[in-house]
């Protein structure tokens, strides 16, 4: 689940997120005075988000790991107690 927010709800949502505290911090810095607000960029923020959404998903993807050469030997049971997974070195696939 924390996979999930991580690397598709958090760049999806945060350059909006980032918008509308920019947005509220002015409203802040404001004298008193009423702070005009333009209409959401709501096709800039979705392009945004669907960008890093993008470059999220290639540098989790391709980043990281190591190509293993050789035949992976699942988790088995072996005289009452649990033998972990494992690659025995190999002609790789």
């Amino acid at each position: 689940m924390l996979r999930v927010i991580f690397e598709i709800l958090l760049p999806l949502i945060l350059p909006t997120v980032l918008y509308l505290a920019a947005v509220r911090l002015a409203a802040l810095a404001g004298r008193g005075g009423a702070v005009r607000q333009a209409p959401l960029p709501w096709l800039w923020l979705a392009g945004a988000g669907v960008l890093l959404l993008a470059v999220m998903l290639v540098v989790v993807n391709v980043g990281f790991g190591t190509a293993e050469r050789g035949v992976y030997v699942p988790p088995r049971w072996t005289d009452g107690h649990i033998v972990p997974g494992h690659v025995e070195p190999g002609p790789g696939p």
